[in-house]
């Protein structure tokens, strides 16, 4: 077991199995004194890492119009290129999280036999939800169900010798209903069972090898059952350090997403001009305001913007089910489950795809984009899940999310359809991807009201993931501490909004993404070779009652 180091390691509690080990947190760090500024890094993922990405911000910042192109072109090559391999590695993801909660497996409780849990079931939903997906829900919950919906209803088409349908059960041509079901499902593949079973699978690994095994809380650990001792040098140190750089991607592509989200719904309800400077200052005042939350703490800071993120999310969910379509809602939530299930084996189908459109350059992109967020969402899962068994766990974060993004976009994602095909609204479909949000809400009442909520959400959501993803990527950062300098994560939380500032003015949305699938591919590799060490992991543990 790794020798204790300001309580970085939090002894498991009744029967565990921990692994006997010789590292000691902090071993390999730098501790200095600069002024009142107190830093305590991990020498080569901090530096590495660090260095890595100031470079690329000068480099971008300073070659704008160069970069654009470059990354436009680097998406397209990688989701093209990789999509089987995406779309593969996140069915193996969902299997093996589906293995677990029906194994014996799923009895094994996480910090121990007799640990109980850190937070009740309100503050620990809050936090895994609003920094697993906020701002996602927030652009796509009216966008992504209106942009398939309205895809299939054009029917298939031959351009060139090559069908351009969008949905591998061909498109519902001129069928309003069935255009629904198909462009419901798209949607929903992409945000139930997927996207949770990445996040969880890496959560459980950190949860498992911190808690239960006594190891770091960093990426490097939950590959000890397969390096051995040699996690604490080279290899681990190269995984630590993608883990900090899909991360910071990661995150960067969710705040963009937020920017232009947030300038649109600005431009809408007071005027002010929806351009790249007001993204980019969006970014800034944001950013600052995740510093205080930063250096407030997790209890204080993240949680506590969690449940003011929760209760708005909710009241705005409740507003639109209640003046919206209600009763299509409801029986829209139901046969969207069924869709869902129905639709699942096609749209999760690796090889033989004739929709490029659909499993590239949307699936591809989502996997990688859930992936380099794993490190950031897993190990924040992992830090407030202690107490829990395996399959409380699971069944938790796979499912628990899934019915709530389920509901939510049949909620918006339905109300705007319904909007378009009953009442003729066309503005909705013709609005700009960030504005679709605040063009249904206007087709409503109260529209001042639900639309400013809106922004209020998309902002506070963007705090919280800077916020909880600073702490995560400075505990990796620091070899596994979790009680860092607070300046090392005013550090990364600058640069969280630094990079969102380069790769906006370089490439806009599609620089944004383009890092984020580069730095997802080789992130899943190891993610897909952490189940296996997750698996033999479990196996030596004592299970529970």
């Amino acid at each position: 077991m790794a020798e204790q180091d300001n309580h970085d390691v939090i002894a498991p509690e009744g029967k565990a199995n921990p692994i006997d080990t010789d590292y000691q947190i902090g071993q390999d760090n730098i501790a200095l004194q600069i002024g009142p500024f107190g830093l305590d890094i991990h020498n080569r993922v901090f530096l590495i890492s660090g260095l890595a990405i100031v470079a690329f911000v000068f480099l971008t910042l300073a070659f704008q119009n160069q970069v654009g192109p470059m990354f436009s072109s680097l998406r397209g090559w990688l989701t093209s290129t990789l999509d089987w391999f995406f779309l593969s590695a996140g069915n193996i993801f969902v299997l093996v999280c589906l293995g677990l909660i029906l194994s014996p497996l799923g009895r094994v409780r996480i910090g121990g036999t007799q640990a109980t849990p850190d937070f009740t079931y309100l503050g620990w939903f809050s936090m895994l939800f609003a920094a697993g997906m906020g701002i996602g829900l927030m652009f796509f919950g009216v966008s992504e169900p209106l942009s398939h919906f309205s895809t299939s209803m054009a029917g298939t088409t031959v351009e060139n010798g090559v069908r351009t349908d969008w949905a591998p059960l061909g498109a519902a041509a001129g069928d309003a209903a069935e255009a629904t079901r198909l462009g419901m499902a798209a949607t929903l593949y992409h945000w139930a069972l997927h996207p949770w079973a990445i996040y969880a699978v890496l959560a459980l690994g950190l949860a498992i090898f911190s808690f239960n095994k006594g190891l770091p809380l960093t990426m490097r650990s939950v590959l000890y059952p397969l390096l051995g001792e040699r996690v604490w040098g080279w290899p681990g140190h190269v995984i630590d350090i993608l883990a900090v750089v899909a991360t910071l991607f990661g995150l960067a592509t969710s705040l963009g997403y937020g920017a232009a989200q947030a300038s649109a719904g600005l431009n809408f309800l007071f005027g002010i001009p929806d351009t790249t400077t007001t993204q980019v200052v969006l970014v800034i005042l944001i950013t600052a305001v995740a510093l205080v939350s930063v250096l407030a703490g997790l209890d204080a800071g993240v949680k506590r913007l969690s449940e003011i993120n929760m209760t708005l999310a909710a009241l705005l969910l409740v507003f639109v089910i209640i003046v919206g379509p209600t009763l299509m809602i409801f029986s829209g939530f139901f046969s969207n489950i069924v869709s869902y299930f129905e639709y699942f084996p096609a749209l999760s189908m690796p090889f033989g795809r004739e929709d490029a459109n659909y499993s590239q350059g949307w699936t591809s992109f989502y996997w990688a984009w859930w992936i380099s967020w794993s490190p950031f969402v897993g190990m924040f899962i992992a830090r407030v899940s202690r107490g829990r068994s395996v399959r409380e766990f699971l069944v938790a974060v796979l499912l628990v999310p899934t019915t709530a993004c389920m509901l939510w976009f049949s909620a918006f994602g339905g109300t705007a359809i319904h909007q378009l095909v009953s009442e003729g609204y066309q503005a909705v479909a013709d609005a700009d991807l960030p504005l679709q949000l605040f063009v249904m809400l206007e087709d409503l009442p109260l529209t001042a009201i639900t639309s400013f909520i809106g922004i209020v959400l998309v902002v506070v959501f963007f705090v919280t993931s800077s916020d909880s993803g600073s702490l995560v990527i400075d505990t990796i950062a620091a070899g596994g501490k979790v009680n860092a300098p607070k300046p090392q994560r005013v550090f990364w939380c600058t640069f969280e909004g630094l990079v969102a500032i380069a790769l906006m003015l370089g490439g806009g949305l599609a620089g944004l993404q383009a890092m984020s699938v580069s730095t997802g591919f080789p992130f899943t590799i190891v993610l897909l070779i952490s189940c296996v060490a997750l698996i033999k992991g479990l196996m030596s543990e004592p299970r529970g009652d």
